[in-house]
C-alpha cells in the first residue's frame, strides 16, 4: 500500500467501499455494512468525517436544534451534529498523526449508528419542512 494516505489504506483494510473525490477526499457509501453516505476529508492536521443529515426546516427550527443539542449531549458518542448553512450534517474529526484503524472505524461505525438511531426522530422535522 505504498504510496497511499493513511486513510485510504485504512479503508481498504477495513473493506469499505469508497472513491477518491479529489485529493485528500474520500466519499464513503456502503449499504452492504449499513454504511450511509460520508466524506472522509484529510486536511493535516486533522481527519474530517462529515455526513450530511438534512435541510434546515423553515418551521419548527429551534425544537430542531434543541433535539439537536440534546442529541450531541446524550447519544452521539463520536462527532456531533452541526449546522452548515442551512444544512444539518453529522461531523467527527480525528487527529490525523495519531489515528489508527481501530479508531477511524470506531468514527465511522458511531456516525454511521447515531444516523441510523436518530433517523426516525429527524426525519419527523423534514417532513415538516412543506408543512
Amino acid at each position: 500500500m505504498q504510496g497511499l494516505s493513511k486513510v485510504e489504506a485504512f479503508l481498504i483494510d477495513l473493506d469499505i467501499s469508497y472513491q477518491e473525490v479529489s485529493k485528500g477526499a474520500w466519499l464513503i457509501e456502503d449499504e452492504a455494512k449499513g454504511l450511509p453516505k460520508m466524506v472522509v476529508n484529510h486536511t493535516d492536521p486533522i481527519v474530517v468525517l462529515r455526513a450530511n443529515v438534512m435541510p434546515v426546516p423553515t418551521k419548527n427550527r429551534e425544537e430542531l436544534f434543541s433535539t439537536l443539542l440534546r442529541l450531541n449531549g446524550s447519544d452521539f458518542l463520536h462527532g456531533a451534529y452541526a449546522l452548515d448553512g442551512d444544512e444539518v450534517v453529522a461531523l467527527d474529526t480525528l487527529e490525523y498523526d495519531t489515528m489508527d484503524k481501530n479508531e477511524l472505524r470506531a468514527s465511522i461505525e458511531a456516525m454511521a449508528f447515531a444516523l441510523s438511531q436518530h433517523y426516525p426522530l429527524l426525519s419527523k422535522f423534514a417532513a415538516k419542512k412543506e408543512e
